[in-house]
């Protein structure tokens, strides 16, 4: 496992045709020669950003492969593989392996809450059928499942493919306690505060703003490398406004439709989203109002962004 991933990396969306019935590839190609453009420093498909409940098997394989072939090395791509039933999840995690993928992103079974020999045995079998990385993803918000950094350390020492974690707990302090228990065995990439999760020893964030802002939410994490923590502040402070102002409307219309809505909006149409989620057009007015409140605030990170390097949020 020679493959070593470090730096803020783009949660990407998946792009739909304007019926939502297909994955428009025309679309994807702009998107990542974007991603590329812009210096994003590796990308992650399928994962919650990426409506991933709402692909089919067959969209899975091919959309997994003309990623891998459309990035062809530039970059690492890891791919979501989870699944509530272990052997689809073990199935799609070769599937990616085979197709090229240079990573994998796997959050524990959903919805049974699991015990911890249950995730245990079930990482185990996935471990067992790759040769690539895994980064678990803990997002106890949508899983209903909290591993603990006790049971990532088991993990972490028993499983050798297991070195990377997504840790969105919403606790910023367990990135210290999984770090410490594991001696820097693990890997962690920040889920949320970008700037205290760094502090405390992450080495990377899955990036759900890349979508839209990639330059800036590149750029923060190359700013905390270089020591520039105060122009790191900077920016997040501006991207936490994002937030606010998602979180002012249902919950459920999340970082999923605005984060297509937004891409369109600076340039890079991607589609709406899927069913069951709230999409964009049936938002009306309210999603135009609160898309209009988050341009503005990307016209503030753009100005910040040329004072600090001379180029704009989204590049």
């Amino acid at each position: 496992m020679s493959q070593e991933f470090r730096g803020s990396y783009t949660v990407t969306i998946t792009p739909f045709t304007e019926d939502r019935s297909a994955i428009d590839y025309a679309a994807w190609q702009r998107f990542l020669d974007w991603q590329l453009q812009v210096g994003v420093p590796g990308i992650i498909i399928l994962g919650t950003t990426g409506e991933f409940l709402t692909i089919s098997d067959a969209e899975r394989r091919a959309f997994v492969d003309a990623t891998v072939k459309h990035v062809a090395g530039r970059i690492p791509v890891m791919v979501g593989s989870m699944n509530a039933y272990t052997p689809n999840a073990v199935r799609y995690s070769k599937e990616a392996q085979d197709l090229g993928a240079d990573g994998l992103m796997i959050a524990p079974p959903y919805y049974y809450t699991p015990t911890e020999d249950e995730i245990f045995n079930y990482y185990r079998a996935i471990n067992e059928a790759v040769a690539i990385p895994i980064m678990l993803y803990n997002n106890p918000v949508t899983t209903n499942v909290d591993m603990s950094s006790k049971l990532v350390t088991r993990m972490t020492n028993n499983l050798e493919n297991i070195r990377y974690i997504k840790e969105a707990s919403q606790d910023v302090g367990r990135i210290h306690d999984i770090v410490d228990e594991t001696q820097g065995l693990m890997n962690v990439f920040a889920g949320e505060r970008i700037v205290e999760s760094f502090l405390l020893g992450a080495v990377g964030y899955v990036n759900p703003y890349g979508n839209y802002i990639p330059l800036a939410s590149t750029k923060i994490w190359d700013y905390l490398v270089e020591g520039r923590i105060e122009d790191a502040k900077k920016i997040q402070r501006l991207i936490s406004k994002f937030d606010h102002i998602i979180a002012a409307g249902h919950p459920t219309y999340g970082h999923q439709c605005y984060s297509k809505a937004l891409a369109g909006a600076v340039g890079y149409p991607v589609g709406d989203v899927r069913d069951p989620i709230t999409t964009f057009r049936a938002l009306g007015e309210e999603g135009h109002q609160r898309l209009s409140e988050i341009m503005a605030v990307i016209r503030e990170l753009d100005a910040l962004m040329i004072e600090l390097g001379g180029k704009r949020a989204a590049a």
